[in-house]
């Protein structure tokens, strides 16, 4: 399976090599653990890299319910999971990705900010329908204290510790594709800001038990962003699209004030005025003043420092647009100043026609008849 057209040939394990089959690579990993699965006696080390682990089963007035809770042996899970964004990456890289971009015939510059935004915008599509599916069916929305109320939130739904397992292994496989796809060291630190931001508050959210609120605020979080990534593909298809990126902008502004109001009223009031407080590591409650205080304080600088961003992003737009227009008004063409018409012999001065040398002009006789 060749997600990359070979012009070149490249010795074994060089560093060419790696980055141009790096897919392959992780493919063979991929169907070697699958191969796990039809041998009795390596199914069950097979099943922990492919299946979220640590399920128990309750009673409910449904029936019977099987949920999870997280533990050392979700890594595992999270390194199948690593490698199949790997192959997904390289799938939309070479089948959609580089072949829009043959056509467009981007600058490099514009050529990796492209892929990237290419690469986000399907990522983000599929979480935020994903998010707001499991928003819906688990009753978030009709129910805003549920956020909050019976904390801990220890044990998960199957599809929510999915979720929170495969968005782990996304955001950890964008790390070594920096590499992969020959980033710019211009563009690295950038990258690397809104890739650590998220590892660590994907992290937080799942391992404090706060999954119900990092899925909304996640949920909230990828629609602003699946807008300016896709006002951005607009842009290097056409740069007279510009509007989109005033939508996004409204957005934005809505998402980070929803994202601080929905923190303050969660963890601020709703876990400030539970039952159950203190540090308690076998039920996993993490509801102390101290913690609360800290998870604060990491959300409203992180707001922070995106709203700070995003100013820095108005205003050199601003400045772009003035200078388009300065740069018009001086390529504008001035016009031609408007001249006399003059005659054959002179021209008229106070009604009278006169010669270019200032005499009069001379007039014909008239033959008698």
């Amino acid at each position: 399976m060749a997600f990359r057209r070979r012009n070149k040939s490249y010795p074994f394990f060089s560093q060419e090599f790696l980055i141009q089959n790096h897919a392959d690579i992780v493919f063979s990993f991929v169907i070697f653990i699958l191969i796990g699965l039809m041998f009795e006696a390596t199914a069950k080390t097979a099943i922990l890299f492919i299946q979220p682990q640590y399920n128990v089963t309750t009673l409910s007035p449904e029936g019977e319910v099987t949920l999870y809770h997280y533990g050392w042996k979700d890594c595992a899970t999270i390194l199948f999971y690593f490698f199949i964004a790997i192959i997904l990456h390289a799938v939309v890289q070479e089948y959609l990705l580089d072949k829009v971009n043959r056509r467009l015939h981007l600058s490099k510059s514009k050529n990796t900010k492209f892929n990237e935004s290419g690469q986000l915008c399907v990522f983000h599509l599929v979480s935020s329908v994903w998010s707001f599916y499991i928003v819906l069916t688990e009753g978030y929305l009709l129910h805003p204290s549920s956020l909050w109320e019976n904390y801990p939130h220890a044990h998960l739904r199957f599809q929510v510790k999915f979720f929170y397992l495969t968005q782990l292994a996304y955001w950890l496989h964008a790390l070594p594709e920096l590499y992969f796809q020959k980033v710019r060291k211009e563009e690295i630190s950038r990258q690397l800001q809104y890739i650590c931001l998220y590892l660590l508050h994907v992290s937080a959210a799942y391992l404090l038990n706060l999954s119900r609120v990092g899925l909304v605020l996640l949920f909230l979080q990828y629609v602003s962003e699946l807008g300016f990534h896709i006002a951005r593909l607009f842009y290097f298809t056409d740069e007279n699209h510009q509007k989109m990126f005033d939508l996004w902008a409204v957005s934005f502004v809505f998402t980070r004030m929803v994202t601080l109001t929905l923190m303050f009223l969660a963890v601020g009031f709703g876990l400030a005025r539970a039952e159950n407080q203190g540090l308690d590591w076998e039920m996993g409650n993490f509801n102390t003043v101290l913690i609360r205080m800290i998870v604060l304080l990491l959300v409203c600088l992180t707001q922070s420092w995106l709203l700070w961003k995003f100013i820095r992003f108005q205003l050199r737009r601003w400045r772009e647009f003035r200078h388009e227009q300065a740069v018009r008004k001086k390529a504008a063409p001035k016009q031609p100043l408007r001249t006399l018409k003059r005659d054959s012999l002179g021209h008229h001065e106070n009604g009278v026609l006169k010669a270019e040398n200032g005499a009069s002009p001379r007039t014909k006789k008239l033959k008698s008849t």
